[in-house]
């Protein structure tokens, strides 16, 4: 793609290594422009590599003076990139096509460079010591606290006391909240042998991680994936999850379309009698966003290469009792998934 036009964050970031919350990035024939205002002239100019930085305090005249110039007809863009005012007033007064182009940027990073998966490796490893440090926090002071204040306490751990950026707020959520793929904190008290789910992730060098796990409330409790619960129930329909999860990241393979990859995972809980109890996708793409390609579901025909990131996670929950995901982010090396 020749000329192309950004706005998103990240997307700007994969182009040139730098990026903040104001601006326009243009690629025009390989001649690039970081367009923003003099609040970040200074990271812009020291950062931002292969592109001129233009210091500017009206960031869309000075994009619509950069395309008139160029003298080219067409232009890409990502139309969830720009709200509706923005795109209106930058396309105002140029004879030039606008294409829209959903997710191209997403698309140029399907396949990550190895230096990104050493990044989003060190984002999972940083993740864990979060999740040692809640589980630690959570056996000697979690009972009688809720969820809203866990919660908080999550995003103190996984954050190391805020060093670390958080990838996304993290879930926490108790028993039968936990059925809820999306909780929302609640006042609900944690009490001992109570069912909890969390899922959180942290970023490094701004690639994320993302991580989910069950476990009881006990003495000796942790988050690892071989888990025990005194619910028969609970016990049985994590044992489902878990051999899903297992089935699919020990199968998965190079070649294989997503969609071969989510029925892996689906098949298990299916045969177990719980396939209408598995209500969303078996995974996602991991990097720069929290949600990537590939997107690991039952549509998707995206053929899975060397060197793609994503998330297996399946799930089932039971309304009003409980719900169980369990979820790692892998990559795929030498034609087989490798969990980060």
């Amino acid at each position: 793609m020749k000329n192309y036009i950004l706005q998103n964050e990240n997307a700007v970031y994969f182009e040139c290594g730098y990026s903040c919350d104001n601006v326009i990035f243009i690629s025009i024939s390989g001649d690039n422009y970081f367009i923003t205002d003099a609040r970040y002239e200074i990271e812009a100019k020291l950062m931002a590599k292969n592109c001129e930085v233009i210091i500017t305090n009206d960031l869309i005249e000075q994009s619509k003076k950069i395309l008139q110039k160029s003298n080219i007809k067409k232009i890409s863009f990502d139309p969830s990139d720009f709200s509706l005012f923005t795109y209106e007033k930058l396309k105002d007064e140029l004879k030039l096509q606008f294409v829209q182009k959903p997710n191209f940027s997403k698309e140029k990073r399907l396949i990550k460079t190895d230096k990104e998966i050493e990044l989003i490796r060190s984002a999972m490893k940083l993740g864990r010591k979060g999740f040692k440090r809640f589980a630690n926090y959570l056996k000697t002071d979690g009972l009688n606290q809720s969820e809203k204040y866990l919660f908080f306490k999550a995003k103190e751990f996984m954050s190391n006391m805020g060093e670390l950026e958080l990838s996304f707020d993290p879930i926490v959520a108790i028993k039968e909240n936990s059925a809820k793929p999306h909780a929302l904190p609640t006042s609900k008290l944690l009490q001992k042998n109570d069912f909890l789910l969390v899922d959180a992730g942290v970023k490094y060098e701004r690639y994320c991680s993302d991580r989910t796990c069950c476990t009881s409330i006990h003495n000796d409790m942790t988050f690892k994936r071989e888990q025990k619960f005194k619910n028969k129930l609970e016990q049985k329909i994590y044992d489902i999850v878990l051999k899903s999860q297992h089935t699919a990241i020990s199968k998965a393979r190079v070649g294989m379309r997503a969609s071969q990859i989510d029925k892996l995972a689906r098949d298990v809980i299916e045969k177990a009698g719980y396939g209408k109890y598995f209500i969303h996708s078996t995974g996602h793409g991991v990097g720069l966003d929290i949600h990537e390609y590939p997107n690991i579901n039952s549509r998707s025909d995206i053929i899975i290469e060397n060197n793609m990131v994503f998330t297996i996670e399946p799930g089932i929950y039971l309304n009003d009792k409980f719900g169980v995901r369990i979820e790692d982010t892998l990559v795929m090396k030498k034609g087989k998934a490798e969990i980060l």
